[in-house]
């Protein structure tokens, strides 16, 4: 889990005493599997380039130049965070996958019906046991029945027991050949159930490939600039194309977080009143569309060859715990009996009621940064605490800031949505903020604790961007 070690290279122990940070990227693996459809290859031939960001004077915002060649406009990194850059986005890095069919036929794509998985026996046979791993070979067929011979399927696997509200990720090896492996920890007693899901096609992903290094900007985000009785709205955007029309600059001089809008008729970049998403552009092509249907070729499940599920018996007399095993099949835990179980050598505490809640946060001041998962959180709490207060902050739904106050047992709980770019309703200029600038005005202090849930709002930007953001964190926190 590179993310994990992103932080842990950079902070100390005794920053982290001063300085805590739960970095809450939920099903991080996952996420950054689906977020790799989304990258660009820079082996290819790409319309998104890099260009220098002109600094701007303190006073303000100023207009961007044009230039007519750029499209996505990155701060320049310094060799070490380049050098990392590079090294994320080669360990994240998606399988070619193949053009479309020219003329375009769905029969020539990956459909999960006609696909297979079956349970390989186990080495050395015998029965089961817990501790053992379990691999599935999974075979790709395309509407016409005839195996696929190239890799790029986006498939995620898990094993799963109902009955023990019990379950594990597989690890998803492609074999790049049309075929894949997924291999499972055994990680309890009893039926172990086999659940394989074609997510996207191949074919989806190339499609994918080409929305984000064509249309980076498909989510339409737009200002309001006003002053006195003159109102203006002008698109706004990561990445925004340029053209005659003049550009207002908004990349943080602090962060480098960049942002522009279109410069409006007869209102300065100064006259900037709020942000907003209005809606997403619909750039699929007619045929591309029928690579995206619900139970036909999206989050299909693909069926066994044979059975699909094994029955596990209890550990061997001297099988070592799978735990040590964590750090090779990139398991951070598993749910057995509905609750987390970590394989990380890390004790998972349970709050299941508010008195051990309070208990928990007794004198501590936790600050919550992210999108509407850590808002959830931070209702949840709120709810949580019978005695806590909110504080009135003026703060617009659903970006914050919100505090809640528990005078009884000393308990401070802040919220804060993450800086742009946000698909969020409506939201002034005046609370937009970013995380890095928020952590450097932190105190901190051994009852200080900071929780980041940061990703889903830049799915559809080049994964640049997300890397960066988490950069500009990572340099707030080891200063902290």
């Amino acid at each position: 889990m590179w993310l994990k070690g992103f932080i842990s290279n950079h902070v100390n122990m005794k920053l982290l005493k001063t300085c805590v940070i739960l970095l809450l990227v939920y099903v991080l693996f996952f996420t950054l599997r689906n977020m790799a459809l989304l990258q660009i290859n820079l082996e290819e031939n790409s319309i998104i380039f890099l260009k220098k960001v002109t600094s701007a004077p303190s006073t303000g915002p100023v207009l961007a130049p044009y230039m007519p060649d750029n499209f996505c406009t990155f701060k320049p990194l310094s060799s070490a965070d380049a050098k990392e850059e590079r090294l994320k986005l080669d360990s994240i890095a998606w399988p070619e996958t193949p053009p479309l069919p020219v003329p375009f036929s769905l029969n020539q794509t990956s459909d999960a019906a006609h696909s297979t998985f079956t349970i390989l026996p186990r080495r050395g046979g015998g029965d089961w046991h817990v501790g053992d791993q379990l691999e599935v070979i999974i075979q790709m067929y395309n509407f016409q029945g005839n195996p696929k011979k190239s890799g790029g399927d986006a498939i995620v696997a898990r094993l799963h027991n109902r009955a023990l509200e019990a379950g594990v990720a597989g690890r998803v090896v492609d074999l790049l050949n049309g075929s894949y492996s997924a291999v499972f920890s055994l990680l309890w007693e009893g039926s172990a159930q086999v659940e394989v899901t074609l997510v996207h096609s191949s074919e989806a992903v190339t499609v994918l490939r080409r929305l984000n290094r064509d249309h980076p900007d498909r989510v339409r985000f737009q200002s309001v600039f006003r002053s006195g009785s003159i109102s203006e709205s002008t698109i706004c955007n990561v990445c925004l194309r340029q053209t005659s029309q003049p550009q207002c600059n908004y990349t943080d001089l602090h962060t480098g977080d960049p942002w522009f809008c279109y410069k409006p008729k007869n209102l300065s970049c100064d006259a900037r009143f709020n942000h907003m998403k209005t809606g997403y552009n619909n750039v699929l092509k007619t045929e591309e569309l029928k690579l995206f249907q619900r139970n036909v070729n999206l989050k299909v499940f693909i069926p066994a060859s044979g059975p699909a599920s094994v029955t596990v018996l209890p550990r061997r007399k001297g099988q070592p715990a799978v735990n040590q095993d964590s750090g090779k099949s990139g398991l951070s835990g598993y749910y057995y009996q509905g609750v987390w179980r970590s394989l990380g050598g890390f004790n998972v505490n349970q709050f299941n009621n508010d008195s051990a809640i309070s208990q928990c946060l007794k004198g501590k001041v936790v600050h919550m940064y992210g999108d509407s998962t850590i808002r959830q959180w931070f209702e949840y709490l709120d709810a949580s605490l019978p005695e806590a207060k909110a504080v009135n902050l003026n703060s617009p739904k659903p970006a914050g800031p919100y505090m809640i106050w528990e005078n009884a047992n000393k308990i401070m709980v802040t919220y804060r949505i993450h800086g742009l770019p946000l698909r969020i309703s409506i939201i002034p200029t005046s609370k937009e903020c970013y995380v890095s600038k928020e952590l450097d005005t932190l105190v901190g202090g051994t009852n200080t604790v900071v929780v980041l849930g940061i990703w889903a709002h830049f799915s559809t930007f080049p994964i640049e961007l997300y890397i960066r953001r988490l950069q500009s964190i990572r340099r707030a926190v080891v200063v902290c």
